[in-house]
């Protein structure tokens, strides 16, 4: 099952679909002052965790104008109290999918969408600045994961339950519970839901797969000890009134496979869990059921975890040995994607499948997991190589998983790469034939031969670490640390279960924008620029203008979020600030013309009046594209505006045609109640005529730097004697506040992109405002053009890569034994040894403050005859020589998209593809994709090599020293 597809909306979307609130939302009392501010969140945003408490999430961009405007940040104080900063009401619209129902919109991000704050933190908050009008605030409970290591989180997503009766399975009502409520608490909810009275006796049970039900017996399990997942069906049954249970009829009813099976627990045993298997034989047309009871426990660690869940299909049918999907309990394809690629591993599920890691298994060691994760893994491949099922459901194991890796207790979508370290890790330490680990001395190289340090420094590893894992999975590396002050050379060899490969970086990135003319006939064009991947945005506009015509200083690029600018970028700012997701819009502005006048650059927001229905009282709604509009200082009047605002959007807003050719107001400074001064308007329109015509110029357009860019001396400043269609409000940034009233004839003091908001009731908007042209925008033809190809990457690169001597980044410097000091030293990785089993994981998930990116590059990797011996630094190392046997897939954007798994059968040597539940034969050229993302390579020859062979820090947290 795919998680969200990998599509991208039509560029502004965000714009035309969400609704943004503003004006005077409610709450909002006496505010103390910026500093105070400061001093009271600070420590309430520093509040650790607790299991129970509850916290608020705030969308980031409304969070950090606060930031901003209370000077939160020590290196952010620039704009202290500045009124354009204020961020106005707390406005979460832009965490809501869907604005109705305000449900949050699917994989959001901490710290880059939303941030939390506690209650206290946010009581405040909303008694200083208030909410907007009709948004309920989002609260979520900090939960408890994890067995042995406590881990505590605030539960964002609630798991969505499906709940129905036993007497109408297909009727089903969506229900939100947290991962920390309990199954009392789904029964006590489906009570009242379904009407159930508190006398009737009841049972729950789950249904994960079309025809497997498990009964929820044991009220106090929390829904994630229960392993219940997103969307799972949950069925209540009600006792009959002779004192049996309706099973037979719902099981009956809910799917017409051949088997079914469902589980119950043993009342005898609160730990222990046994399987009924109800199989309809058919035949000739009648149907007899026939009933097996089996018990199967996981032994050793004593969970009493049901295993025979796995079974899920008919078994008369069989299959080959190996070929079994996994399905997909909501969004696990990552787990199910690193299960397919170890369970065709053949070492490793040799050693299981013959049973020999029973007499391993390590349950006192304080780093293992008492053997469970072993037990629990062993259990699966032995059902997956049983050539008895087409696909299993690996539950139980993800439930074992979860209870000792918090990380992915969850049915968030995962990283299949970070799945593989932490099993590989487990295995290792459930299955260590080391009991008492010694206390080791590292002890530096100190000039002695390369073989003596590594020979010393793998003896080592393996008194410490000695399992299954590190026979087959463990290579070491040589690490050469160079001082650039002393020349100090230091020489480390540690193990590794895994390379991660660096992909060579793209040195260009593909923008998509949009380019707002200064011609206000013109409609948006979208275009694809190409830039350099660490440009400015200055680098932006030299693109868009080659392509557009349009001079690069005449463009002010922005991002725009629900109607309005979230950022308004300088020229020398970074590209990496935007983000793929980011709405850019690109406005052609003109600047002063040749006689010198000075121009101000104010936004614009549309807002629509509308009346409360809770205090009768009115508040304003944003819709529409914001705009940018240059005026002369000089001219700064709100008729002007008026006017200027009104050219600009003459595209989109029709005027009656009484009102388009009506006669012009013989005195200005009358119309509307304006006491505008007219005549000095008029001289300074003269003074920049430069005297020539006088008023007969007036109507005509002022030369600019670009071509149809409308200067604001326009024929609309001649207004008819008409109602004015709008009225103009000095606000915040955001378009969230009003900061003051606008005074009509008189010069107006506005800063650079100071913010005004023209509003509209609704009567006008709905007569006058085409949505549907304003919201129109051409595609230029580089969006119809194919993109050039990528440049294709091969495997070696990477290996080369990996192998470059670097320097240390200034935040990351060494610390010179010599020097006594930290330096900035030169790195330089090699591979010593490499082992049996060679994973490779290519980084294509890249991160930064900012950034946060897949790298799609197709590396080219060989399918067979992977020559390592090259990149093998240790003289006397024999021939590395590996074949492909599976690779992990990852298609789609990072966080979202769908993990797969190419493999070869251990028993045919025919490579196949799993997704999820389906298996389906795979040839050696569909294999190479972009999506590749970890590979599995096994050496030719399997003698054992004298060389290390060793675990990675991060994979499996062990103590090497």
């Amino acid at each position: 099952m795919r998680t969200r597809a990998d599509i991208r909306p039509r560029r502004g979307s965000r714009i035309d679909m969400a609704a943004a609130e503003g004006g005077g939302g409610g709450g909002g009392g006496a505010r103390p002052d910026t500093t105070v501010q400061r001093a009271e969140l600070g420590p309430l945003l520093a509040t650790a965790l607790k299991p129970g408490e509850s916290w608020y999430l705030v969308d980031s961009r409304w969070f950090k104008q606060w930031k901003k405007y209370v000077g939160f940040d020590s290196w952010d104080m620039f704009g202290v109290g500045d009124p354009g900063l204020f961020p106005g009401p707390i406005d979460n619209s832009g965490l809501f999918g869907d604005p109705e129902t305000q449900s949050l919109k699917e994989h959001l991000i901490d710290e880059l969408d939303y941030v939390l704050v506690p209650t206290e933190a946010w009581n405040k908050l909303v008694t200083w600045y208030g909410c907007i009008d009709g948004q309920q605030p989002i609260v979520r409970k900090v939960v408890e994961y994890g067995l042995f290591v406590k881990h505590y989180k605030v539960e964002v997503y609630l798991l969505e339950l499906k709940l129905c009766e036993s007497s109408d399975p297909d009727s089903v009502i969506s229900c939100h519970f947290s991962k920390a409520d309990t199954v009392a608490t789904i029964e006590k909810e489906m009570r009242k839901l379904f009407n159930i009275p508190a006398e009737k006796e009841t049972r729950l049970w789950n249904r994960y797969m079309s025809n497997t039900y498990e009964q929820l017996s044991k009220l106090d399990s929390t829904v994630q000890d229960a392993g219940l997942y997103q969307g799972q069906v949950v069925l209540i049954e009600v006792k009959n009134e002779d004192g049996t249970w309706p099973g037979q009829h719902f099981l009956a009813k809910s799917s017409t496979a051949t088997s079914r099976n469902f589980t119950t627990s043993s009342k005898s045993s609160a730990s222990s869990y046994s399987s009924v298997s109800a199989t309809s034989v058919i035949t000739n047309g009648d149907s007899s059921n026939s009933y097996g009871l089996n018990s199967s426990h996981l032994g050793r660690g004593g969970s009493g975890f049901v295993c025979n869940s796995y079974n899920c299909r008919d078994s008369a049918s069989l299959s080959q040995p190996g070929l079994c999907g996994l399905s997909n309990l909501g969004n696990t394809c990552f787990m199910n994607s690193a299960l397919q690629c170890l369970s065709n591993t053949p070492p490793l599920t040799d050693y299981f499948l013959e049973d020999k890691y029973e007499a391993e298994i390590n349950q006192n060691n304080p780093l293992g997991m008492r053997g469970e994760i072993a037990e629990a893994y062993a259990e699966l491949i032995k059902q997956i190589w049983s050539g008895r099922q087409s696909h299993v459901a690996p539950r139980m194991f993800k439930t074992q998983v979860g209870r000792f890796a918090p990380q992915f207790s969850g049915y968030q979508q995962q990283d299949s790469q970070e799945l593989l370290a932490f099993l590989l890790d487990g295995l290792h330490e459930d299955l260590n034939r080391v009991k008492k680990k010694p206390y080791l001395e590292l002890k530096d190289a100190n000039g002695r031969l390369d073989s003596e340090v590594a020979k010393e420094a793998w003896e080592n590893h393996r008194l410490r670490n000695d399992s299954i894992i590190v026979d087959i999975f463990h290579g070491l590396f040589k690490s050469t640390l160079v001082c650039p002050k002393c020349s100090k050379v230091s020489v480390t060899f540690d193990p590794f279960c895994y390379l991660t490969l660096p992909l060579p970086l793209r040195r260009d990135r593909l923008m998509e924008v949009t380019l707002v003319y200064a011609d206000p006939q013109h409609r948006p064009v979208q275009y694809w620029v190409v830039v350099p991947m660490m440009g400015a945005i200055s680098d932006l506009c030299e693109s868009l203008f080659k392509l557009s015509g349009v001079p690069a200083e005449n463009m002010v690029v922005t991002d725009v979020y629900n109607h309005r600018f979230h950022k308004i970028f300088q020229m020398d700012e970074g590209l990496n600030h935007i983000m793929p997701k980011d709405d850019i819009f690109v406005y052609e502005v003109c600047k002063p013309s040749e006689d010198g006048s000075e121009y101000v650059t104010l936004s614009v927001y549309f807002r629509e009046k509308t009346m409360r229905q809770s205090s009768n009282t009115s508040g304003t709604v944003l819709f529409g594209q914001p705009l940018l509009i240059s005026v002369p200082k000089h001219k700064l009047t709100v008729d002007h505006l008026y006017s200027v605002v009104l050219e600009q959007i003459s595209r989109y807003v029709k005027l009656p045609l009484a009102e388009e050719y009506s006669t012009p107001c013989p005195d200005k400074g009358t119309c509307n109640g304006s006491n505008g001064v007219v005549e000095g308007d008029i001289e300074e329109m003269e003074h920049q005529d430069g005297g020539q015509e006088g008023k007969e110029k007036l109507a005509e357009v002022d030369p600019c730097h670009s071509e149809g860019c409308m200067q604001i001396e326009s024929a609309r400043d001649l207004q008819p004697c008409k109602k004015q269609h709008f009225t103009f409000s000095l606000v915040n940034s955001s378009g969230t506040s009003e900061i003051s009233s606008i005074v009509e004839g008189k010069i107006l003091k506005l800063n650079a992109f100071s913010a005004l908001a023209i509003d509209w009731d609704s009567d006008t908007r709905r007569l006058l405002f085409d949505e549907q042209e304003a919201q129109a925008f051409e595609k230029h033809g580089s969006m119809l053009q194919p993109q050039k190809k990528k440049a294709v990457v091969a495997l070696r690169d990477c290996i080369e890569l990996f192998t470059t001597m670097e320097t240390l980044g200034e935040h990351d410097p060494w610390y010179c034994p010599n020097c006594k000091k930290h330096q900035q030293a030169t790195k330089k990785f090699d591979l010593w040894s490499l082992p049996r089993i060679l994973v490779v994981h290519l980084k294509r998930f890249s991160y930064s403050r900012y950034w946060r990116d897949k790298l799609d590059t197709v590396v080219e990797f060989p399918i067979r005859g992977l020559n390592m011996s090259e990149f093998v630094c240790d003289p006397r190392a024999g021939s590395y020589v590996y074949d492909l046997i599976a690779v992990s897939n990852h298609y789609g954007a990072m966080g979202v998209g769908h993990y797969t798994a190419y493999a070869k059968n251990k028993v045919n040597d025919k490579w196949y593809y799993f997704d999820d539940s389906s298996v389906s034969v795979a040839s050696e050229d569909q294999i190479v994709t972009k999506a590749a993302y970890v590979l599995f390579y096994q050496r030719r020859n399997s003698e054992e090599h004298t060389a290390p062979s060793p675990p990675q820090e991060e994979c499996d947290g062990m103590d090497t020293n």
